[in-house]
């Protein structure tokens, strides 16, 4: 296991960020993954970026080696009027979907440049950016063919459990919904 030095950013530190998480991006979906089209854009990307950290409780963290950023994930927690789970396939519970602001957060994205990828360092970022949450819950989406499943697997090694289906974006591909506890047994 490695580990690297973790800095906590909220919405008004993301000026200072923004370039390391598009290149990162840039490098990890497109180069990577080799994912394209309008959905993978790095314009589009930064839109959700920018779309995301405007809502209240938006944060980040970015994890360095050397001083060069190797990864971040980042998330907002979900307000009582939040679209998160409209777009389901099968719709949930109302039980499931109440929101008052306080309850969930998204975990929007978590992305590690491939020399650090398999060392532990994703489950540090998330770890780290889920120990400042107050919430009860975190949610994700996650690309079910990703790895030819091998992601939404971490996300179930990591306590995760798929919840249904979505597709939230015209343009974009079915997402797997997974939810855990923030603060795990």
């Amino acid at each position: 296991m490695s580990t690297v030095d973790v800095k906590h950013f909220v919405a008004a530190g993301l000026p200072e960020i923004r370039d390391q998480i598009l290149d990162i991006h840039v490098e990890v979906r497109h180069r990577d993954f080799g994912l394209k089209g309008p959905f993978y854009d790095v314009e589009r990307f930064d839109e959700r970026l920018s779309a995301y950290a405007s809502r209240p409780g938006w944060t980040a963290v970015l994890g360095y080696e050397d001083g060069k950023p190797v990864g971040f994930c980042f998330g907002t927690t979900l307000a009582s009027d939040t679209k998160w789970w409209n777009n389901m396939l099968t719709p949930l519970s109302a039980e499931v979907t109440a929101e008052e602001g306080k309850r969930t957060v998204a975990l929007n994205e978590i992305v590690v440049r491939k020399p650090w990828r398999g060392r532990s360092v994703a489950w540090q970022l998330h770890e780290a950016w889920l120990s400042h949450r107050t919430e009860q819950r975190v949610t994700l989406l996650v690309n079910p063919l990703n790895g030819d499943g091998a992601v939404q697997a971490v996300y179930e090694a990591w306590g995760y459990r798929k919840i249904g289906d979505q597709k939230p974006f015209s343009d974009s591909p079915v997402f797997s919904v997974m939810l855990r506890s923030v603060k795990q047994p």
